[in-house]
């Protein structure tokens, strides 16, 4: 069988290796340059590509007419995409007698759409997985072929989320290519009024909301630690990363602390009130410097007990004129 692989990340490598292990004809192996702008902490499709002989592609726009002529000539019987990061259109998995199978990181019909690992430990999941499904023009919406589950640990980050997932990803794709050679794969089709779908993030999108519960900030800590771009806040005009946090009591503030507030710091941290309960911030980075301990962090800039984190003074002035 020839085959054409669109792949990039960790799940795109594991998978690429699966199907090379399985010794069938990959005409094309299509990833992604990297963005010098991001943190690249998994390993390269294009060198894996590469080292195995493999003609590898890394257009900027794969749905254009000349891409779409090149794949037409190369004759795919199959195509297969692995955390690729375009949406390839009708006719470029029209190129292919067996049209198109992805690799999607959730529980379809669940958390359709970008980032869904991030997604699934901001809404606080205690299950995710992966879902192996036939390609359609809208995203995530055709019929499925096979799942695993991922059970979501209460301290997994996107990092270790990512890494069950990977693993698990390879798990599926190995169990399920016999099915899918011999034409024997299963087209469940995917219920539509179960279906959420969640848009790309942003680095500002983890800005904190002070307001939130200690186990909502927890839980966009955790999804954005590294290697993403990290949870955020700010004292006065400095911006303040938090790496690691717990959330260290739930219920409504007693003593009434404005959430934001810094109540205590010792070695296990800095105790900070939310809207509901108090976080522990363990470790963060004051913009420009090196991350650290919490507490001593806020002996480094003389934060003391009392401060309040939370908006810039530029946002604060910003809203007052707006007022």
């Amino acid at each position: 069988m020839k085959l054409a692989v669109f792949a990039y990340s960790a799940i795109g490598y594991e998978c690429l290796k699966v199907l090379i292990e399985a010794n069938d004809d990959i005409v094309a192996v299509v990833t992604h340059d990297d963005d010098p702008q991001e943190e690249i902490w998994f390993p390269s499709v294009a060198e894996l590509g590469r080292a195995h002989g493999l003609s590898v592609y890394s257009p900027d726009n794969p749905n254009t007419a000349a891409f779409i002529g090149l794949m037409r000539a190369l004759s795919p019987d199959l195509i297969f995409s692995f955390y690729y990061r375009r949406l390839l259109c009708d006719d470029l998995l029209a190129v292919s007698r067996l049209g198109g199978i992805n690799l999607h990181g959730s529980l379809l019909p669940r958390y359709r759409g970008r980032c869904p690992i991030n997604w699934v430990l901001i809404h606080g999941e205690a299950e995710t997985g992966v879902t192996l499904h036939y390609m359609v023009a809208k995203a995530d919406a055709g019929d499925i072929i096979s799942q695993k589950r991922v059970p979501i640990d209460f301290k997994d980050t996107a990092l270790t989320l990512s890494g069950k997932l990977t693993k698990a990803g390879a798990e599926l794709l190995k169990e399920s290519y016999p099915l899918i050679k011999r034409g024997e794969a299963q087209r469940i089709p995917q219920d539509a009024s179960l279906a959420t779908r969640f848009g790309g993030r942003r680095p500002e999108d983890g800005k904190i909301d002070w307001h939130n519960s200690a186990l909502s900030i927890y839980n966009l800590v955790r999804a954005v630690t590294h290697p993403y771009p990290g949870a955020f806040t700010f004292w006065g005009e400095k911006k303040l990363y938090v790496w690691a946090a717990t959330p260290e009591t739930e219920g409504p503030q007693t003593n009434r602390t404005s959430p934001g507030t810094v109540q205590a710091k010792d070695e296990r941290g800095v105790l900070v009130a939310t809207g509901n309960g108090s976080l522990r911030i363990t470790l963060a980075q004051c913009l420009g410097g090196g991350e650290m301990a919490a507490n001593e962090l806020l002996d480094r800039y003389g934060i003391s007990i009392g401060a309040r984190f939370g908006e810039s003074r530029q946002d604060l002035s910003l809203q007052t004129a707006e007022k």
